[in-house]
This record gives structure tokens, sequence and C-alpha cells, in this order.
């Protein structure tokens, strides 16, 4: 079992994958992994739809049809065997936090109540902890979005009126260079020296965890 040391420096993003099928008990353990994620008031505001195999087909005929894929930059994406769409429910958070032991708080009177929309912060706490899991396991992952195409998608596959897509994880074996770093990698990830304020914004470099003074 890699420590979680290893599953977090050696995550990234897989744009390339294998057709080849995920067995059920490894996709089973990956799609856990999002409810072990935190969530608001205990809010049971997540759902995944899986597609698998053929059933992938659904959400490419309508966020890219065939005629706009010739040219597409990321051709072996298509052939991901398993797509998830990470979906919550703004619903689920106004009932709970308007319930007595949360009242007080207000969020209850709709999601308009909310300036951080939690249900999207816990979707991604969800999305992150399935991308490490999947890392875990030695499969490839990409989490990418619906933009305009959301509504329509979820439509097209049943989804309730009232649900909101966080976004897509692909998941699949990866393909050889499958997670060869995109474009936008070539920033390399940030400093956390530069990233970390202690004590305030604009306070002197002292060494984490070490106490002012």
């Amino acid at each position: 079992m890699p420590s979680f040391t290893s599953v977090l420096a050696g995550r990234r993003m897989c744009r390339d994958f294998l057709a080849d099928a995920v067995g059920s008990d490894v996709l089973r353990r990956v799609l856990d992994a999002a409810f072990r994620a935190p969530a608001a008031g205990n809010v049971h505001g997540l759902d995944l739809l899986v597609l698998e195999g053929s059933e992938t087909a659904r959400h490419w005929d309508v966020t890219l049809p065939r005629d706009r894929r010739d040219g597409f930059r990321w051709p072996g994406l298509l052939r991901a065997p398993v797509i998830v769409e990470v979906l919550v429910d703004p619903g689920a958070y106004v009932e709970r936090y308007g319930r007595d032991d949360k009242r007080r708080t207000g969020l209850g009177a709709g999601p308009e109540a909310w300036t951080t929309p939690f249900w999207f912060v816990d979707g991604g706490a969800a999305a992150m902890a399935m991308l490490l899991a999947a890392e875990s396991e030695g499969l490839g992952a990409l989490l990418f979005g619906l933009f305009d195409h959301e509504r329509a998608l979820l439509d097209a596959l049943g989804v309730p009126a009232a649900r909101r897509a966080l976004g897509t994880v692909a998941l699949g074996w990866p393909a050889p260079g499958g997670r060869t770093p995109s474009a936008s990698a070539r920033d390399g990830r940030p400093n956390p020296t530069e990233h970390i304020h202690l004590g305030a914004w604009s306070s002197a470099e002292r060494a984490v965890g070490r106490p002012a003074g």
C-alpha cells in the first residue's frame, strides 16, 4: 500500500487512457472514497452518476458531438472506460441548515443566503478524495468541468433539475505518456513559502510550527 505522501506527490491528471475496463472492486473503492470527504453539517448532498463502457458515449455525445471530435487535443480521453458525474444538491444544504440546531445561521433561507456555496466546496473535497484514491489504485484520473453543457447533460441523464454538477471525473488505466503535463503545467506548482502566511498577511517569514516571538 503506497504511503499518503507518495500518493499525493505522484498524483497527476491523466488525459490519455487505455480502453481496458476497471474492475468492480477497484472502482467501488474509488467511488466510496468520495463519501469519506468532509461535508458541512454532515449534509448528504453528494451523488455520483457513473457511466461505464459504452455508456460513456452518453456523456460525449452531449459535450463533444462527433462532428466536433476531429482535431480534439486529447483523443485518448474519449477512451476512458469510466465517467463519473459529480453531482451536488444545494437544496439539501438549505434543508439541513433550516433545522433547529442550525437555524440561527440563517442559511436555511435559501441558496442565495450562502455567501460561500458549500455544496461546491464539499463536492470539491469529494472529487479530490476520488483522485487520490484512483492514484493509490494505479489508475489515471482527470477532473474537468462541464461549463455551458451542464444542464443539457444532466437533462440527458435524467438528473433532477435541482441538482448541480461540480464537474466530471474520467477514470481508467493510463496509456503510456497519459500523464504528460498539459501546457498549464509549465508554470510548475506554487512555492508554499510564498503562499503560506503565518499570523498575518504581511508577517515576517518564520518556520511553520514555530511560535512567534
